[in-house]
């Protein structure tokens, strides 16, 4: 799916160079960089969303105690 996105003149200059110095392609080195990007906002975004909830009382949590005497976990 086709997305545009408009870079500041200095982000430009950087993806060309980039580009260059790789031999890679600018979409290449965008695809990349989005594809990261997204894994790091997921955790972030993911893991700040259970937190609220958490701190709401809407999730359950165990204690590393209880975890333990439930699971065969070794140090």
């Amino acid at each position: 799916m086709p997305t545009t996105i408009r870079l500041d003149a200095e982000t430009e200059r950087r993806l060309a160079m980039l580009a260059a110095r790789t031999g890679r392609s600018k979409t290449a080195l965008l695809r990349e960089i989005v594809r990261r990007g997204i894994e790091d906002s997921e955790d972030y975004w993911l893991a700040a969303d259970v937190l609220a909830r958490v701190r709401a009382g809407q999730e359950k949590t165990h204690s590393a105690a209880a975890v333990r005497r439930v699971l065969p976990l070794t140090d």
